[in-house]
């Protein structure tokens, strides 16, 4: 279940990251939408299926503090794989000259974005979870 979950999960970040990418694209009057990902965005979105492995222990706190739990831990993750990419030179994101980034791989006001993130990979989970059974 672990593995297929960490595949399920890797494919959802890819799907979600080029419908991001695309409205940003809309968003520069770029009329075909293009919209991207990178191949090493994979086993990164991979890991939110570790939220099945603290879930059980939090399940009773309330949304908010699990979004911000789950916000918090993307972020964490996210900073320290664009710190490994970026230091051999292959991060495919780049947060230089944003006005709420940290050395360039993270931005701080992406928080409610990977908040939202989160709980959206917490039901994802969820449902594979009771789907199983």
């Amino acid at each position: 279940m672990r593995g297929k979950n960490f595949i399920l999960c890797g494919l959802a970040g890819w799907c979600i990251e080029v419908a991001f990418t695309s409205f940003n694209a809309l968003r520069k009057k770029d009329k075909k939408l293009m919209g991207q990902t990178s191949a090493w965005m994979f086993p990164i979105y991979g890991l939110a299926s570790c939220i099945m492995l603290v879930y059980p222990k939090i399940k009773h706190w309330n949304m908010a503090l699990r979004g911000l739990l789950y916000g918090c831990s993307i972020m964490t993750v996210e900073f320290l794989s664009g710190s490994l990419l970026k230091a051999i030179g292959i991060c495919p994101w780049n947060y230089d000259g944003c006005r709420f980034s940290i050395k360039g791989v993270i931005r701080m006001d992406f928080l409610p974005l990977w908040v939202t993130a989160g709980l959206f990979y917490e039901q994802f989970l969820l449902r594979l979870e009771s789907e199983e059974k």
